[in-house]
């Protein structure tokens, strides 16, 4: 009986959920390796190597801005030595948004390639997998619903999948076409079998998803770990002090951080945007994740170190909720585990993009 309804309600929010759950897993499939692909695809993404000095902010941001008349740079980021500096260009004001990259030479300076993120090809696959090509306030929580719905059709798939006897589990792990050449019969297999082992993981994306676009899950499920300190990002205020003003503090700020270099794969460095702002100092130990980022901030004024009771501060004062946390976008996109992590991320997500499909089958061939 209690099956019956759990299969009732599986079939139904299937029906009605399919082509939503099939394209946020195949957009998030594409965008795995987009780093990788993009790397492959754009060779101004790097510089050939020099024994001269690189340039400091100071030098790279106007010709960064020359290129993109009327727009500010919002954060600069030097990376290995064989990588081009990226000046960023980000606004979210509504009437005047815009996302740039201009990638420049760090010996020289010469610019090497303009961006537009906003219109680039992954950007268009990750509005599909936020939004589904939707104004972004209707697309989110049309996707946060599909995500809910996902969540119980997982939930009641593996209801389903489990035999009233564990003997049976065996065969319900493996496909079984030797004893069966019926369409029918693969058809269900791929869906109950690939369904089983995806769901596992599928549980990890949907926790990831929903803490990445629910602030109030996301904090109960920190504090939930004991995480005490806050999520959300701000920066600290500078308190106006001309008599100590530097003329180029970006400039000091960088000469001092590249000093130590080796300890950090890059630094971005966010000059400041009004006379309280403060300037912000990213340093990421890693190559290809952000959860190990250190985060600083410094008064514009006098270049003191300002602290935060937030998460978004150094590494070494977060706690181990603080980092689960900082993890949810490595975790979600596979990169935590390195290239092997991205291809299983890769190769499960496209095995829930199968899973409306067959489902779809199972029902049509009834």
């Amino acid at each position: 009986m209690v099956k019956t309804v759990v299969r009732q309600i599986h079939l139904w929010l299937g029906l009605l959920s399919g082509l939503l759950v099939f394209i946020i897993a195949i957009t998030g499939a594409i965008y795995t390796f987009q780093e990788e692909i993009q790397d492959a695809m754009k060779d101004y993404r790097f510089t050939a190597v020099q024994q001269t000095p690189v340039k400091l902010p100071s030098d790279l941001l106007p010709i960064a801005e020359n290129e993109l008349p009327g727009k500010k740079v919002h954060s600069i980021q030097y990376s290995t030595a064989s990588r081009s500096v990226e000046a960023l260009f980000y606004s979210a004001e509504k009437g005047n948004d815009y996302y740039y990259i201009v990638y420049l030479n760090p010996y020289s300076g010469e610019v090497l390639g303009v961006e537009n993120v906003a219109t680039s090809f992954f950007r268009i696959i990750l509005d599909g997998h936020m939004y589904l090509w939707l104004p972004r306030n209707i697309g989110a929580p049309v996707v946060l619903i599909a995500t809910l719905v996902f969540l119980v059709m997982v939930i009641s798939g593996i209801v389903l999948w489990w035999p009233k006897q564990r003997k049976n589990a065996k065969q319900r792990l493996s496909f079984q076409w030797r004893s069966s050449t019926s369409v029918k019969r693969k058809t269900w297999d791929l869906h109950a079998v690939i369904g089983f082992y995806a769901s596992w993981v599928a549980l990890i994306f949907i926790i990831t998803g929903l803490v990445w676009v629910l602030p109030g899950f996301a904090n109960g499920f920190h504090k939930a770990m004991g995480g005490e300190k806050s999520m959300l990002y701000h920066e600290p205020v500078s308190i106006k002090d001309s008599s100590k003003a530097f003329q180029d503090p970006l400039d000091l700020l960088f000469i001092k951080e590249w000093e130590r270099r080796h300890a950090f794969k890059s630094i971005e460095l966010h000059p400041v945007e009004t006379d309280s702002s403060s300037i912000v100092v990213v340093t990421n130990e890693l190559e290809g994740t952000y959860w190990k980022s250190n985060y600083r901030y410094f008064n514009q004024y006098s270049l003191k170190e300002l602290p935060v009771t937030h998460i978004w501060g150094e590494y070494n004062d977060a706690t181990a909720a603080d980092k689960v946390l900082r993890m949810n976008y490595d975790i979600h996109v596979g990169a935590i585990g390195g290239f092997a992590g991205k291809m299983a991320a890769f190769l499960f997500s496209l095995m829930i993009a199968s899973l409306p499909v067959t489902g779809f089958l199972i029902w049509w061939r009834r």
